[in-house]
């Protein structure tokens, strides 16, 4: 299947114990239910051209910048805010499946940058990834992104994204380019940014979305994780005063290593970034067997910290995609050990906010049962004061259309369709046309998700 990442089935169905799978047992199936009328939006601009922003929100000050409370996720002048919103994928790590390619065995942010480098030469590779990321993501994004009502952006990046390749421990001339605009891009609309380092140097498992698949060298590799520690160092001095910044995910799905190990490479992590930066919030990795290797994190000195972990019932070995999976999850279908009230229970012990970086509850549902379980996974998050991000933002295929809904809350309209592009013969030109599309194709929107997000009528889709 075309999925996120397929390596996960048998990591994530280890983890189901952990991560308090979707109940107990099996959960008996759930009758068609009519439609709750959502308040609809009016349907979005789907070409290029930048839709019509929503109102304007002021922009973040100093009062407004985030820290954590107890488990609760709050403002600087104590009121507590609900992060939700949506993850920036394949913008400054490439992942294939995202946009269409993946032929020829270049499927990977690594393979590509080493055969466009074998092809046209490093500079060249430079000009073109800088016209893929300045049309993967622009204006219109960002206007669409409010209009879903999201509040919170995820911005996942490879660490050379800042780091010179070429120079470690040197930043790049152009190392700000992508996150200044982000974290810019947010502001501007009242909306939070948190800082996600996707793939660090060495890679930090062996899944392609760490940028170089099978790679895993982080873990045994001192200087790479010296290196990072002097990255997160800058990202943390760049930042430390932009209220915008919700907060510093500190490495993405590191699953490459054990869980006891994870924590203490982690805790090394933490001291490096607070010394610079005192003022964000520290978001902690989850293993994939959970957060329980970290202990309580007051009791070992860590402070403003978010425990961090992602859930994606109906995939990866977590039952099938359908409303029964998600009913179970989010109703807590095998008693109080199960679901989320399990973790809601494990959060409240430990006193310390909790962030779900990455969730997936409409692809393949439909559109309105897709809307309707993405409402009510937002919702119930937001009952026990989790920050919420889904995955993903955008995603294109080679014919266009949402279908029975992709993993994009954008993908390009149907008829306009993506060519699939061998990058071990392509033409520098056909390269750079196929990236400049990417800023150019029309967009079709989720739109029931967009419909529910928005809407004063919470839907009731596992209701008998």
């Amino acid at each position: 299947m075309n999925l996120k990442n397929t390596c996960l089935t048998v990591l994530m169905a280890t983890a189901l114990a952990a991560c308090g799978g979707a109940g107990g047992g099996v959960a008996p199936s759930v009758p068609s239910v009519p439609a709750v009328p959502a308040v609809p939006v009016p349907p979005v601009v789907v070409t290029a051209t930048p839709v019509a922003p929503p109102p304007a929100a002021p922009i973040l000050n100093a009062s407004q910048m985030i820290h954590a409370q107890g488990a609760k996720w709050v403002r600087a002048d104590g009121t507590p805010v609900l992060l939700k919103g949506v993850n920036l994928g394949n913008w400054l790590l490439n992942e294939f499946w995202m946009m269409g390619q993946g032929s020829n065995g270049i499927d990977d942010n690594c393979k590509l940058d080493a055969a466009l480098d074998t092809r046209f030469g490093y500079a060249e590779r430079e000009r073109l990834m800088k016209v893929f990321r300045d049309n993967w993501i622009g204006e219109r994004d960002w206007d669409l992104m409010a209009r879903y009502g999201w509040n919170a952006v995820r911005v996942p990046f490879i660490h050379s994204v800042v780091e010179d390749e070429k120079n470690p421990r040197h930043l790049r001339a152009d190392a700000w380019r992508y996150l200044d605009d982000a974290v810019a891009q947010a502001e501007k609309r009242g909306m939070y940014v948190i800082l996600d380092l996707h793939g660090a140097v060495g890679s930090q498992g062996v899944e392609h979305h760490s940028g170089c698949a099978n790679r895993n060298l982080y873990w045994s590799t001192p200087q790479y994780q010296e290196r990072t520690i002097w990255l997160w160092q800058q990202i943390a001095a760049r930042y430390k005063d932009r209220p915008a910044v919700a907060g510093y995910s500190l490495l993405n799905e590191p699953w490459g290593t054990g869980a006891a190990n994870l924590a203490a490479v982690v805790a090394k992590l933490y001291e490096a970034v607070r010394a610079v930066d005192p003022n964000h919030v520290i978001i902690l990795p989850g293993h994939n067997s959970g957060i329980a290797a970290y202990g309580n994190s007051a009791a070992v000195g860590m402070k403003n910290v978010a425990f961090e972990m992602h859930f994606y019932p109906g995939m990866f070995g977590w039952g099938a995609i359908g409303a029964d999976v998600h009913r179970d999850w989010l109703t807590c279908s095998g008693g109080a050990a199960s679901g989320v009230c399990e973790w809601d229970q494990r959060i409240k012990a430990l006193d310390t906010p909790f962030f779900i970086g990455e969730l997936q509850p409409w692809a393949g549902l439909g559109a309105d049962l897709g809307g309707q379980i993405t409402r009510v996974t937002f919702d119930t998050y937001g009952k026990f004061g989790w920050a919420a991000t889904a995955w993903t933002w955008k995603l294109v295929t080679n014919d266009g259309g949402q279908g029975a809904g992709t993993w994009g809350l954008v993908t390009n309209a149907a008829g306009q369709s993506i060519p699939k592009v061998d990058f071990t013969t392509a033409s520098n030109a056909q390269v750079e046309s196929l990236f400049k599309l990417f800023g150019s194709v029309q967009y079709e929107p989720q739109q029931r998700v967009m419909d529910w997000m928005t809407s004063t009528t919470a839907p009731t889709p596992f209701a008998k």
